[in-house]
């Protein structure tokens, strides 16, 4: 409370001057992150692994995340690492690779970096966009871009920039890149769902895409020609989506709309809430009031009701092979993958036993957890350990001693046994940083 006092006393200048030090100390605090994934990058190299183990089923394998002359480090690092500040394995992955590239292949972006004149996230932004490029094709690009990138001109413009410098270093690959993006014509469902709103994207050269849209806005005109009343037709948005429909299902103008559907299976969970309406969840999409239910889904869906699985009445089986109904439980009760700070929720994702079968484990409600393959295989053949103390509550902890606590809410540390403070002063850095570090 006194801090927030304090701030309140502040003047209009001295709030600005303390925001100007927050936002110093989390630049600062960027780069110590990627030193520290460069570090850990350093203590994981691949010879730490036995290659006879390496070529069995499912084990660990030296990756290199990062570009051309970069070394290869140990797969499961970036597990530890990503639990330990909150991320996801993948996003630790990333991070390590542009660690490891800015030491080795951008060493002016990096000179610039931990001078404090250049953000990691542009840094970051460098690496990524020239990892397919061979080291002197990156130091090419590093030289070209260092000077700009230390926020003189916008995002955009930045970006455009370092597009430009790609294609100039490797100009065959620029064209492999156009050659590719011209054959990737799709049409597909995107992300971006809300609200009960989704989007369907069509992407084909400009001469297909100009045909598409003459013939959508040719249909929209006539149905507002042919049905103007039509309470569904009533902005010119609605006609063209309709008439998109139409296109794609080779119906007349007058075919009603819930004829043109196909089938489509959706799970819809729905909470009652204490006046009776509560919020529903559309499985892939997200959450949605029942009104939306009613109306949207309402005139045009066949509604299978099941009753509220009772996930205590699960009884275990006696064998390895998991039943579709412990499935269904499962997945309701943990819709999410179990690892700390994973975001998977597919239905397809593998569901292991806590506790292996081989070793006791039982096949029932309170043994399982939903996981990715690569999580499954970090569970199995590294060194985390994880308990189901109650059904869909996941005890984890990591090789270094650290704790997860895993539920249908989301990962949270939790407290581990008193260690030995380690006082660390980063180089570059005005203050001392303490950590909890084991003795």
């Amino acid at each position: 409370m006194a801090g927030v006092t304090a701030l309140e006393a502040m003047s209009e200048g001295e709030v600005l001057d303390f925001a100007d030090a927050c936002a110093e100390t989390a630049r600062r605090a960027e780069v110590d992150l990627l030193r520290v994934a460069y570090q850990w990058s350093v203590l994981h190299p691949a010879d730490r692994l036995d290659p006879a183990e390496c070529r069995k089923p499912g084990r660990e394998r030296a990756r290199r995340l990062g570009g051309e002359g970069v070394a290869e480090v140990t797969e499961f690092a970036a597990a530890e690492l990503g639990a330990r500040i909150g991320r996801t394995p993948y996003a630790a992955a990333q991070l390590m690779a542009d660690s490891q590239d800015l030491h080795h292949r951008h060493p002016q972006l990096w000179t610039r970096v931990q001078a404090g004149e250049v953000r990691a996230s542009y840094a970051r932004h460098v690496t990524t966009r020239t990892r397919d490029l061979s080291a002197e094709q990156a130091a090419y690009v590093d030289a070209a871009v260092a000077e700009s990138a230390d926020g003189r001109i916008p995002w955009s413009r930045f970006e455009a920039l370092v597009e430009a410098k790609v294609a100039q270093a490797a100009p065959e690959l620029a064209r492999e890149k156009e050659e590719r993006a011209r054959k990737a014509r799709f049409a597909k469902k995107v992300q971006g769902e809300a609200h009960g709103m989704a989007s369907f994207l069509v992407r084909a050269d400009v001469a297909t895409i100009n045909a598409i849209e003459a013939a959508i806005t040719a249909r929209a005109k006539h149905l507002a020609e042919t049905q103007p009343d039509a309470p569904h037709l009533q902005s010119d948005d609605e006609r063209r989506v309709h008439a998109f429909l139409l296109l794609v299902t080779g119906a007349a103008p007058e075919t009603d709309l819930a004829d043109l559907l196909p089938a489509v299976q959706l799970h819809v969970h729905t909470y009652a809430g204490a006046d009776g309406e509560g919020v529903a969840r559309v499985e892939g999409h997200g959450p949605v009031t029942q009104e939306w239910v009613r109306q949207v889904l309402g005139p045009r869906a066949r509604f299978t009701i099941r009753p509220v699985l009772d996930l205590a009445g699960q009884a275990p089986v006696d064998s390895y092979e998991i039943p579709d109904r412990h499935r269904r439980a499962v997945h309701l009760m943990t819709p999410a993958d179990t690892f700390p700070y994973a975001s998977c929720t597919s239905r397809t994702m593998q569901v292991d036993h806590t506790v292996p079968h081989d070793d006791g484990g039982a096949s029932g409600v309170g043994n399982y957890g939903p996981m990715t393959t690569r999580h499954h295989r970090i569970k199995t053949h590294g060194r985390w350990q994880v308990k189901q103390p109650f059904p869909g509550i996941y005890l984890w902890r990591d090789p270094h001693g650290a704790h997860y606590l895993v539920d249908h809410t989301g990962t949270r540390r939790t407290p581990t046994a008193p260690r030995k403070p380690l006082v660390v002063e980063l180089w570059h850095s005005p203050f001392k940083i303490e950590l909890d570090y084991a003795a």
